[in-house]
């Protein structure tokens, strides 16, 4: 491989196990604000259970998808600095709205969240999940968008050999954002809602004690997950309008309508088994022992069917990065060796795989031990006893 093929071999690898953290946060957050709320409002304890349970698992997630989008912002200043010198003035704008606006409103509002239990009024400390939720997809809006410009540079001029705004509403209006947000934001909520139904499914199988709190949360799973695949199918299948328009034959090469191909089989497949087959029994699902296991090997699908369609999304541009304007080989940094690339790619490879294995093995011990092992939100413990000082 010539250091080109290196060099996209290294941010399709950074890419997808990235995006794999980020389907799974988007996914998880709305549905422990409903847990949250059915709890503040309702008051049974096994909301605030669930809540606390799922809210762990979310927590991990985040954390280390953290680390993985540090990983990320590194290797486009170490192999993209083409794409930061003609359209950093367009491309980062957008970026740089997320981090300063979004995350850090995210990150301190999840602070509150995790510091906040047994300490703020009930129902604040509620808008404090909803507040995450909220710039949570806030912040996809603005990646999206970002992204978006990338395969269609809507609103920008070339001034001076570099791109320059020219009009930022056009920016945050591209055709090619508006159908691909809702169906990024419905893959999350298939994602979330399957990790659910399957860590769900596997205590059931169990014959778990804890029968009323993974009934629930399998039947909040399989309710949400239905919403997710309605809209992922839905405005997936509507973004074949603005991509023909803007960038036609984007299907044509074999990596891009092989990932296109295998996402729509998976979506369908989603479709008809949670559509059809759950939802009409998701009253009896829960006793059902023999269905639980088929729930469970569909969990990995809509992690599956995303990176197909990041990969559709991306490999149909080429050989554009900025589609019409700027090459992905024009976009590369100068002065990158085979041998530079590949111990990055090895690198970088090493850690995120690692991340994603760390964070599995977490979310699955955590799974294995019940919501008896969740510390997030637990009571504190009561103040010692004092002993009376004996007098002399």
């Amino acid at each position: 491989m010539d250091v080109l093929d290196l060099a996209r071999a290294q941010f399709a690898v950074t890419g997808s196990l990235h995006f794999l953290f980020v389907v799974l946060t988007l996914g998880l957050a709305p549905l422990v604000a409903v847990m949250q709320t059915l709890w503040t409002f309702g008051g049974k304890p096994v909301h605030e259970r669930m809540t606390r349970f799922w809210g762990q698992i979310y927590l991990i997630n985040y954390a280390l998808g953290i680390v993985t989008g540090l990983v990320m912002e590194f290797q486009f200043g170490l192999s993209w600095s083409g794409l930061s010198h003609y359209a950093g003035d367009v491309f980062g704008a957008p970026l740089a709205i997320e981090t300063l606006v979004a995350f850090f409103l995210e990150s301190t509002f999840l602070g509150l969240w995790i510091f906040g239990w047994h300490r703020m009024p009930r129902r604040l400390h509620l808008a404090c999940i909803w507040i995450v939720t909220l710039t949570a997809y806030v912040s996809a809006f603005w990646i999206m968008a970002a992204n978006a410009f990338l395969q269609n540079p809507a609103g920008a001029v070339e001034r001076g050999g570099r791109l320059v705004v020219e009009d930022f509403g056009a920016v945050l209006t591209n055709p090619m954002l508006a159908m691909a947000l809702p169906h990024v934001a419905g893959a999350a909520l298939l994602t979330g809602g399957s990790v659910i139904m399957g860590a769900s499914a596997y205590q059931l199988f169990r014959r778990t004690a804890e029968q009323e709190f993974f009934t629930k949360s399998l039947r909040l799973g399989v309710s949400v997950a239905s919403i997710g695949v309605v809209l992922a199918v839905g405005f997936g299948y509507a973004q074949f309008g603005p991509i023909g328009e803007f960038q036609p034959g984007k299907f044509d090469s074999p990596l891009a309508g092989l990932g296109l191909g295998f996402m729509i089989l998976i979506g369908y497949l989603l479709q008809l088994v949670v559509l059809f087959v759950l939802l009409p029994v998701i009253r009896w699902l829960p006793r059902w022992r023999w269905a639980h296991p088929i729930v469970m090997l569909m969990t990995p699908l809509p992690f599956l069917a995303a990176i197909l369609g990041w990969l559709a999304r991306e490999a149909g541009r080429q050989p554009w990065l900025v589609y019409g304007r700027l090459t992905v080989a024009d976009a590369m940094s100068p002065g990158l060796t085979p041998a530079m690339i590949t111990t990055s790619l090895v690198a970088f490879t090493g850690v995120l795989g690692l991340l994603a294995v760390v964070d599995y093995l977490l979310i699955a011990r955590l799974v294995r031990r019940g919501p008896a092992a969740a510390t997030l939100g637990a009571a504190p413990l009561p103040p010692p006893e004092r002993t009376p000082a004996l007098s002399l």
